[in-house]
């Protein structure tokens, strides 16, 4: 292990290591109970299983194929965010898109990760779109996810007005949001229980805190009669091969969903959060300060990345992408490629507690994706507020995403805004805005987007 992952030139340890692995784990483990709330039955559609499944073995295998191959402590899993979006896209189309027909587009989506990697247009696109539009991204999406996280634990009701429809994640048609039930209703009660639980322990920097918070909620939702654990005493605990989602991606079906929106979205969100997590956790690691070998080092990590995202899909999870909770092992002294390995370890072994993470409620896991929100939120003050050419497109990609109940509606809206106020300056206002060609491209793109799909 020394020779192959070069410890002592990194001023590491074996002992060191494996308990950064351990800690990135602890912090991103809650992806296990989670994802099934995107992707399983109650949402796309995928069995639990097969959910859990994919979840635990894709991340493993990419993580340790992130150690193996680039020698950095990072790890990946299926993303908040693309699971949202890939949940949405599967509920919103009325029965006309299956989660195997999503699944396809995934791993085409990891086609052409490949493919814009290799040939360094992944890298182009992340100096031709401006800093505050990437960090708009996150924090629209993060308040996507903590829409979703709200009505999900019932802390935040819907009240549908007659003779409308509602549909889709965080609902649609006409309706009015309020403040939900927690006093009669158990399960809403049990959420804001976990949520408080979860906030304590943050402010406490307890690390592994979202598991945690998922775990001891799970517990107290047993005396409220929330959390139902009478499956546990006929559970088999060892690994499930059953209901499995492996290999039954929809490539042709994947098609009629449409080339554009799969280009789109997943390239994009995907794009943003992996580029800021591996520039972040490496810069961290101090691999920057030589931007040659940085820059090498980032490219490998892209490869890795791009390659995971149609594994996941092979496996049956929505985009598997490098997970920002990373810092957290970098900060326990994690330096190599042998934290990302143990993480990766771990999260294989974790298929020995798939029964327990059948019987974790919603009530204990939508806390969890309000926290998420939370944190993404924090990229809000990276934004250039002073400057309105700036602030606008900024504000319109972060509100679209939870009011329009569409992750590519604010993206969209970003980046068109900003090429038409560039414009303008550029023609009229004393200002003069240089806008990378390749947005140019992005902003027809757009155009085409809506007159051709409108907006669905």
């Amino acid at each position: 292990m020394e020779r192959f992952f070069k410890l002592k030139e990194h001023g590491t340890n074996v002992r060191t290591e494996i308990i950064a692995g351990l800690t990135t784990f602890m912090a991103m483990a809650y992806i296990l109970f989670v994802n099934d709330l995107f992707l399983g039955e109650n949402g796309a559609g995928i069995p639990h299983n097969g959910v859990f499944f994919a979840t635990a073995v894709g991340a493993g295998l990419v993580t340790i194929l992130m150690g193996l191959f680039v020698n950095i402590p990072i790890a990946l899993a299926p993303g908040m965010g693309l699971n949202a979006y890939f949940m949405t896209v599967v509920l919103s189309s009325n029965g006309q898109i299956t989660w195997q027909a999503a699944l396809g587009a995934v791993f085409i989506s990891g086609i052409i990760f490949i493919i814009l990697t290799v040939t360094k247009i992944r890298q182009m696109l992340m100096v031709a779109v401006p800093a505050n539009i990437k960090h708009a991204i996150t924090v629209g999406i993060g308040l996507f996810i903590a829409m979703i996280g709200f009505k999900l634990s019932n802390l935040v009701a819907i009240s549908v007005n007659p003779g409308t429809d509602v549909s889709g994640p965080i609902g649609g048609g006409s309706f009015n949001l309020m403040l939900g039930d927690f006093i009669n209703h158990k399960d809403t009660l049990l959420a804001l229980i976990g949520l408080l639980i979860i906030a304590i322990l943050m402010v406490l920097r307890v690390k592994g805190a979202l598991l945690i918070g998922i775990v001891a909620t799970t517990l107290i939702g047993i005396p409220l009669g929330v959390t139902d654990v009478s499956s546990l005493a006929h559970a088999n605990w060892l690994p499930s091969f059953t209901d499995l989602a492996v290999g039954k991606l929809d490539l042709a079906g994947a098609f009629h969903i449409g080339l554009f929106d799969i280009v789109f979205i997943f390239t994009f969100v995907e794009l943003f959060d992996t580029f800021g997590t591996l520039v972040g956790t490496t810069s961290r690691m101090g691999i920057m300060k030589d931007k040659e070998k940085g820059d090498k080092i980032i490219g490998k990590a892209m490869l890795v990345d791009a390659v995971g995202v149609s594994a996941g899909a092979v496996l049956g999870t929505s985009t598997i992408t490098t997970f920002v909770e990373s810092t957290t092992g970098v900060e326990e002294g994690g330096r190599t490629g042998l934290t990302a390995v143990t993480t990766g370890v771990l999260f294989l072994l974790a298929l020995f507690i798939a029964p327990l993470a059948l019987v974790v409620p919603s009530a204990a896991t939508a806390p969890a994706l309000i926290i998420v929100g939370v944190l993404m939120m924090s990229q809000v003050r990276q934004i250039e507020w002073d400057d309105f050419f700036h602030a606008f497109p900024a504000f319109l990609t972060i509100v679209l995403m939870p009011f329009s109940g569409g992750i590519a509606n604010g993206i969209s809206a970003g980046i068109l805004s900003y090429v038409i106020l560039g414009i303008i300056a550029n023609i009229f206002g004393k200002r003069k805005e240089r806008i990378h060609w390749l947005m140019w491209v992005l902003a027809i793109i757009v155009v085409c987007r809506f007159v051709f799909l409108g907006s669905e």
